[in-house]
């Protein structure tokens, strides 16, 4: 878990359990280096710990292309190397390398994403099944405001993880709570996961006064994880201003209802989870 915080980076000593940086997860297999990366968010920047001198050779998907999903791809320096191997993929929406020009060019930014160096490459997908960075990933439409969003779905064989980092199912009806529609991709993505990293931006009482941003509620993951027969949520893309206390605090109050934490930067998580002897 590289950046866990949403819509815009935080610092303070309030935000330094769960940290201020912005959405980033990394998939390795036992023992290697991450090859799949989930969007990048500012916490990308935190891999170039992980990597040091090496260069990274694999792919970066981004679930959509708000700033805080995007921003930290400039500056994660074990991609911007002459060695480096780098896949872009993005939801359709035009070629991939002049939708990203958009937001990394002058007068905005000093380069584009073509002046990056060693090897990279931008591609549009669509939904369906891919081989992305050596896991099988597939990908859906889920509603999230201002422009193509994805969540996906990565498989392994040995685990199964869904991620559903900006997401606004009160766009398809209030559902039987308020919440949103358990809408038909959500479940998909979700069934038998061993992890759901859910979109927490809110919380039950905070949706009605927000809703118009795009997000979700930590309690609509939690209805949504049960339908799916998901094993554990993870509680992600936390508020910028909720701080660490608060987060606790919701940690608590959802703790009988099935097995919730929240994420944390720069923690890793073992799947699938070891067997008690």
């Amino acid at each position: 878990m590289c950046g866990s915080r949403g819509s815009t980076p935080v610092a303070g000593a309030e935000f330094l359990k769960y940290g201020g940086s912005t959405s980033c997860v990394a998939f390795a297999r036992d023992g290697e280096l991450p090859s799949l990366i989930l969007d990048a968010g500012t916490g990308i920047r935190n891999l170039d710990k992980l990597f040091g001198d090496r260069p990274f050779k694999g792919t970066i998907a981004l679930g959509h292309l708000h700033w805080d999903h995007t921003q930290g791809l400039p500056f994660f320096h074990a991609a911007d190397n002459d060695e480096a191997d780098v896949a872009v993929v993005i939801p359709g929406q035009g070629p991939a390398a002049d939708v990203l020009r958009r937001m990394m060019s002058p007068p905005f930014f000093p380069i584009n994403p073509e002046e990056l160096h060693g090897r990279w490459s931008f591609q549009s997908i669509e939904p369906g099944v891919h081989q992305l960075g050596g896991f099988t990933i597939t990908a859906l439409d889920i509603p999230h405001k201002g422009g193509r969003a994805f969540g996906y779905r990565v498989d392994d064989g040995t685990a199964r993880v869904a991620y559903l980092s900006d997401h606004n199912p009160t766009s398809f009806g209030p559902g039987a709570d308020g919440l949103g529609e358990l809408h038909p991709n959500a479940l998909e993505l979700c069934r038998d996961a061993d992890l759901l990293i859910h979109d927490s931006q809110h919380t039950a009482q905070e949706l009605p006064d927000k809703s118009f941003l795009g997000h979700s509620s930590i309690h609509y993951a939690i209805g949504l994880a049960r339908a799916a027969g998901v094993k554990e949520v993870l509680m992600f893309h936390h508020d910028p201003d909720r701080t660490d206390g608060q987060i606790d605090a919701l940690v608590a109050e959802l703790a009988g209802s099935m097995p919730v934490t929240a994420a944390r930067e720069n923690s890793t998580i073992d799947l699938p989870a070891p067997t008690s002897a």
